[in-house]
């Protein structure tokens, strides 16, 4: 794979969009569950489900924090190798 084209506004363009699509399942997986975690605390307080919530809700807050910051860990390795290569 060639070097980033960093000297151009379309080079530049076009590495952004590289950058973003670096794990972007596991990003977006780990949003969602961060995002599902909340609204199962919510609910758990107004007394729709049982205690058992509480405790799942907090095992997906932990597993999606740990899916982007594993997304973000792809992606700064991904930026590193990719600069590395025009050396």
């Amino acid at each position: 794979m060639s070097p980033p084209d960093l000297n151009t506004d379309e080079g530049r363009a076009a590495y952004r969009k590289e950058l973003r699509g670096v794990g972007r399942p596991l990003r977006a997986g780990g949003l969602a569950m961060v995002v599902g975690a909340a609204m199962l605390i919510l609910i758990s307080r107004q007394g729709v489900v049982g205690p058992w919530a509480v405790n799942v809700s907090y095992f997906m807050l932990a597993a999606g924090w740990a899916m982007v910051i594993a997304a973000i860990w792809m992606r700064t390795r991904h930026h590193k190798r990719r600069l590395a290569e025009g050396l």
